[in-house]
């Protein structure tokens, strides 16, 4: 730093380590109304920005595409600026001296509401005390930290960006190619009227483009003539097709209908430097006082260890991150001492590319064909039977992190997780390294979390309320065990080819319920070449297998919490669109749900042949108290936290759950 402070005020260029050069401090305010926190006391919180560098020529920067395309400073460096967010105890001897960072999800907080049964209303602003939830990680002592990461995340409402600098040829003309974008409407949010493009066209010609539209993934495009759909401006496609939804002859794109945009785009952003500013901003609030400038350390000192929990998008951020080498700093340091990636599967992000597109994710039906489940899948070390490479997720260099890979249901039959523990063609068991654990939370959807209620959504079954969050909630207590005791969390539990508990998605064993419709394929992870002009080889694709089911419909293996013991209802990790939609493929990452009929009358006259709760269960103390018997088993065997054992005893005693018992 001396080194940086000398080049800065000589007005000389110097080589230097990349690193955090400027810390930008917009607001401290006090969390919570000042409420405190078990012996941490009271928090506030910390918003800003921070600015770094990056040398492109250093052997760890490398890897990042486009990085030698990028505009330098005076000292050769390459400059970004990136948002932070962050929640440290007020007297900071009080805390426990650890990062815990919350990988941020296209811009948003999850750890609160996912983690600490939040408000989801402040997700994004937590100022309130009912934006602590439970306060788990806050009573802990953590120094909670949240940055952007993707250079396209919305910055609305709260949202974490960071500013990267665009691509340009060696000339500094705008780089310019052909990419494809998929556009669908309404699967993963709100009915649209025209679609936002990924990026910017580079021409007003629209000869150089072609539109095309497809039911499912599996049938053939169709163009549409040029007189149906248009530009409205260069990031904006409107659809003037008659939309076969609606009761009119609206224009607009079909529910669920996959379209997708050949063009010519330009102005490809350095994305694959948010690994980078990651790596360096969590190195400075470990390692620093103040930024060169003398600014103070936001997270009010140095940290003796860092943690990250990332969730879906970023959960294979956290596996692209581990991967590529950023959990080595500039200056030799391991970043993060351990991490977790939750409902992540065995995906990547697709963003160290150039045009690369960080918010897509790979279903059966939609996004199938970009990058996102590359070989090597597992921390294992395996051959690749298409490529021969031998690999792992892991690096073995000294750095990886101690792992912890959580998954639902949903990850078997949507995001290949039974890789995570195979070789890549479902034939034989792996073991994992000694500083990897893979758990499968069973019976649960890819969203699962407090909060969520049975409803149809998108699908043709009701979707899967079961919250797999105090599993994980236990399991990133014991990753800090690990790593700061030396104590292991509990062994890898998951389904097995060696058990009969692993197998092909039609031999699952479910049950025959009436009227609820089955899954019988899951996602499919063939190879495709190139994401722009995809061409899969269904002979040449991996297989992943998903969890065997009981005579309920619920898995059989994994983590089964209180509430797959002692059930009340089927359980999955998969569902079915419905009308209008694309119908009888996955719906999207929605899992279902069933209940048991109240009695053995009803379920015969049903024909339903899952037994009746008045048949399982004698009374509801009898329920209430099998229910406890299994969640004091899990908490003995580490995999419950004892206040979410007594979570659960009051769920049982609740009104809701005493209506399901006929006394």
């Amino acid at each position: 730093m001396r080194k940086l402070i000398g080049c800065l005020l000589l007005g000389v260029t110097c080589v230097v380590h990349a690193r955090i050069v400027e810390i930008k401090v917009q607001s401290v305010r006090t969390f919570a109304d000042g409420q405190t926190f078990g012996s941490a006391g009271a928090y506030e919180r910390v918003t800003g920005t921070a600015i770094g560098e990056l040398a492109p020529a250093d052997a760890r920067n490398r890897v990042i595409v486009n990085l030698d395309r990028a505009a330098t400073n005076a000292r050769g460096m390459v400059e970004y600026e990136v948002d932070f967010d962050l929640l440290r105890p007020v007297d900071v001897q009080r805390g426990n001296g650890k990062i815990m960072y919350d990988v941020t999800n296209r811009g948003r907080k999850f750890l609160p509401v996912w983690l600490m049964s939040a408000a989801p209303a402040g997700a994004n602003n937590p100022l309130t005390p009912a934006d602590a939830g439970d306060g788990l990680f806050l009573r802990m002592g953590y120094t909670i930290v949240w940055t952007g990461w993707d250079g396209d995340a919305p910055r609305a409402n709260g949202g974490l960006a960071i500013k990267v600098p665009v691509a340009t040829t060696a000339t500094g003309a705008p780089v310019v190619r052909e990419i494809r974008d998929e556009l669908v409407s309404a699967t993963r949010g709100p009915v649209q009227r025209e679609f936002r493009l990924a990026y910017e066209v580079a021409t007003t010609d629209t000869s150089q483009m072609r539109l095309t539209v497809r039911r499912r993934e599996s049938d053939a495009r169709v163009e549409l003539p040029g007189t149906e759909w248009r530009l409205k401006d260069a990031r904006t496609l409107q659809i003037l097709t008659p939309n076969s939804n609606e009761s009119s002859a609206a224009s607009g794109p079909a529910v669920g209908t996959l379209y997708e945009f050949h063009y010519p785009a330009k102005n490809p952003g350095v994305l694959g430097i948010g690994y980078a500013a990651t790596r360096d901003f969590i190195s400075f609030l470990r390692h620093e006082e103040r930024d060169v400038r003398g600014i103070v350390n936001p997270a009010g000192g140095r940290k003796s260890h860092a943690f990250a929990v990332g969730i879906s998008q970023s959960g294979r951020y956290v596996r692209e991150h581990i991967s590529l080498g950023f959990n080595q700093d500039e200056s030799g340091r391991r970043v993060f001492d351990g991490m977790l990636a939750h409902i992540s599967g065995v995906g990547r992000v697709f963003l160290n590319y150039e045009f690369g597109m960080a918010g897509r994710t790979n279903t059966e039906h939609e996004d199938h064909l970009y990058p996102e489940n590359e070989f090597p899948f597992s921390a294992a070390l395996q051959i690749d039977p298409f490529s021969n490479k031998t690999a792992a997720l892991f690096r073995n260099d000294g750095f990886d992190p101690l792992l912890i890979e959580t998954n639902t249901s949903t990850e078997y039959w949507q995001k290949g997780a039974s890789l995570l523990t195979t070789d890549p063609q479902g034939e034989r068991d792996v073991a994992l390294p000694p500083n990897v654990r893979a758990y499968l939370v069973a019976s649960t959807q890819h969203a699962g979390r407090p909060g969520l209620r049975p409803d149809l959504g998108p699908c043709v079954n009701q979707r899967n309320p079961h919250n797999p969050m105090p599993a994980v909630r236990a399991l990133l207590v014991a990753l800090d065990h690990w790593a700061t005791l030396g104590t292991p969390p509990p062994p890898s539990r998951v389904p097995s080819i060696a058990a009969g508990t692993l197998v092909r998605p039609d031999n699952q064993n479910f049950p025959a319920i009436p009227g609820f419709a089955v899954a019988r394929a899951g996602n499919t992870l063939p190879l495709f070449g190139d994401w722009v002009h995809p061409k899969p080889d269904l002979k040449r694709q991996y297989q992943p297998l998903v969890a065997k089911t009981d005579a309920d419909g619920n898995e059989v293996a994994g983590i089964r919490l209180p509430d797959i013991v002692v059930p009340l209802a089927t359980y999955t990790g998969w569902n079915l669109y419905k009308r209008p939609f694309t119908e009888g493929a996955l719906c999207d990452r929605d899992g279902s749900y069933s209940e048991f009929a109240a009695t053995r009358a009803e379920r015969e006259q049903a024909g339903d042949p899952r037994v009746s709760v008045a048949e399982r269960y004698t009374s509801h103390a009898d329920y209430a108290a099998k229910l406890q018997a299994a969640a004091e088993a899990l908490a003995r065997d580490g995999l419950l936290l004892e206040e979410d054992v007594a979570a659960y005893l009051r769920l049982a005693q609740s009104d809701a759950l005493r209506k399901r018992f006929r006394q």
